[in-house]
């Protein structure tokens, strides 16, 4: 946090702070709350916000070689950590924006009950998770399985997406009729959007803490400072809130 405020200031006194471009790589997870907060974030500074989706771990290689992003939301903390002591990274700039919540979810009424009973059940023909390699939530949604015992009777009907987004798609589609998804891509100011759904006990998985990092592209850009500093500040942190995050 000092580290990232020396960085800020130092810019400002400069007198290099003026309209620019920031180039954030987000992770899938993230992508309906940071339409809105990039949308506010230009409004109030001039800045404007360049936007790729991803996996993380997809996001974690193309740093390593050499993709222009100045700043990172990942949907771990592991990645971030790791690239800042890589030297990718400006070093004390990472922090928690996020803490994520998992949810199986169908856009069927009444297919998911509010337990999860159905996962033993058996009466679905595929689930859709993200790639548990790449993608922390689908990380989180294989240690759900083990849990409840369910790991190697469901594997026949996983359906693996590379990023949390395509296996929400899968359910979306139809191509799966339920699956592991992020709580912010079924709810709303905490209300189901539409069909059913179970919200996983955070007991049941690691935590989701979902770090921002200034990348070594951005260590001298005003506008990539600025977008962090906008990150932390409390109306960012209400509308994180209200897609059903933890902070």
């Amino acid at each position: 946090m000092f580290r990232l405020a020396s960085l800020w200031l130092a810019l400002t006194a400069a007198g290099i702070a003026s309209a620019d471009e920031v180039h954030v790589a987000v992770a899938a997870n993230f992508t309906a709350p940071m339409k809105e907060i990039a949308a506010a974030f230009e409004r109030e500074s001039g800045h404007k916000v360049l936007t790729t989706i991803g996996a993380t771990g997809k996001f974690y290689a193309q740093i390593k070689n050499g993709a222009p992003f100045q700043v990172l939301l990942a949907a771990d903390d592991d990645t971030p950590a790791r690239l800042e002591r890589e030297g990718s990274a400006a070093p004390g700039t990472r922090f928690t924006y996020a803490i994520g919540k998992l949810v199986l979810w169908s856009p069927q009424a009444g297919l998911v009950d509010q337990h999860g009973a159905v996962l033993g059940q058996g009466t679905f023909t595929h689930l859709a998770i993200a790639n548990p390699k790449l993608a922390p939530y689908g990380a989180a949604a294989m240690q759900t399985l083990d849990k409840l015992g369910l790991q190697q009777r469901l594997a026949p009907r996983l359906v693996q997406g590379d990023s949390i987004a395509q296996a929400h798609q899968f359910v979306v589609s139809g191509a799966a009729p339920l699956g592991f998804v992020a709580m912010s891509q079924v709810m709303d100011g905490g209300k189901l959007q539409s069909g059913s759904a179970w919200v996983v006990p955070s007991a049941m998985y690691a935590p989701i803490r979902q770090d921002a990092l200034l990348l070594a592209a951005g260590r001298d850009k005003p506008a990539a400072l600025a977008f962090l500093r906008h990150l932390r500040g409390e109306p960012a942190r209400a509308l994180i809130r209200a897609y059903g995050y933890a902070l």
